[in-house]
């Protein structure tokens, strides 16, 4: 008798269990995020003696869709950024009262702000510097120079 056979009507079907993690993103049914948003991670801190810090991806109702972290103080700003310019999620900071307040204003992945002026309108600013101060071309006089019946300076012989 052959044990390895598959037997169809004995063989069970798996069943379907939903992931306990969050569906986020432009399915049906996911959570729309809203921004990534910096907060301090008080019981992370304790634990380790050292400032920690969250970031908490944001829905639109303002509830927090995930977690992630905790991240130390040296890390968190330069990971955020990262995050943000990625997603194309605005940045936010979680006060004291438990509001969120936006950093940077984006729409997708274009950053809105205010510009800030390259050079700076200063006293000297029409001057040119030293280095390159403009040359003046040679020119020949207007009427030329013409030596004859002169000696040469370097005689031949």
């Amino acid at each position: 008798m052959n044990t390895h056979s598959l037997d169809p009507a004995s063989a069970k079907s798996p069943a379907f269990v939903a992931s306990p993690l969050p569906i986020l993103g432009t399915l049906p049914g996911a959570a729309r995020l809203a921004g990534i948003a910096l907060a301090f991670a008080a019981d992370a801190a304790e634990n380790c003696g050292e400032d920690r810090f969250d970031l908490l991806l944001v829905d639109e109702q303002g509830e927090v869709a995930s977690r992630l972290g905790p991240f130390a103080e040296e890390d968190v700003v330069a990971v955020w950024r990262d995050l943000s310019n990625r997603t194309g999620l605005p940045r936010m900071i979680v006060r004291e009262d438990g509001g969120l307040s936006p950093v940077s204003s984006q729409i997708g992945r274009l950053a809105l702000g205010t510009t800030r002026m390259r050079r700076r309108c200063g006293l000297l600013g029409g001057r040119r510097p030293r280095f390159l101060v403009r040359r003046k071309t040679g020119r020949l006089p207007v009427r030329p120079l013409i030596h004859r019946g002169e000696q040469e300076i370097i005689a031949r012989s």
